[in-house]
């Protein structure tokens, strides 16, 4: 049974078609943008973003640039002497807040706060440990 030239060049298109989809589709699967990871959030990268935006926006000259970063070592100074006087308040209403659950927990209760405490503890070093790192990059 002989085939028409039609139906031969149908076949063939259809070939191709589906062809340039699976093509398309693979393209589209293997182009696409992959996530890259945000850098750390540190006051220094912090910094460095600002004073480049604040360089870029305002087209600041050298002068103006070392100003704004005496101001800027200014306002961390100051905002440290802040967090320097109020941190023994705050420590001490959280030593309060963790003798009160104690005080209301029985004893094995308060063997296992203790333990959550403890762990608090080490995953907040470990944060600070990662922090302290990532600064020094």
């Amino acid at each position: 049974m002989k085939r028409s030239h039609l139906q031969i060049a149908l076949y063939l298109l259809a070939v191709f078609v589906s062809g340039a989809l699976v093509g398309a589709f693979a393209f589209r699967l293997y182009t696409v943008r992959t996530i890259e990871a945000a850098p750390p959030n540190t006051p220094e990268a912090y910094r460095r973003k600002y004073v480049g935006e604040m360089k870029g926006r305002l087209s600041l000259n050298d002068d103006q640039t070392s100003r704004l970063n005496h101001i800027l070592d200014q306002t961390r100074a100051r905002a440290n002497e802040v967090k320097k006087r109020y941190k023994p308040e705050m420590d001490q209403i959280h030593e309060d807040q963790v003798q009160d659950i104690r005080a209301m927990l029985s004893v094995s209760q308060a063997t296992e706060y203790d333990k959550y405490l403890h762990e608090r503890e080490l995953e907040q070093k470990a944060k600070d440990a990662a922090a302290v790192a990532a600064q020094k990059r």
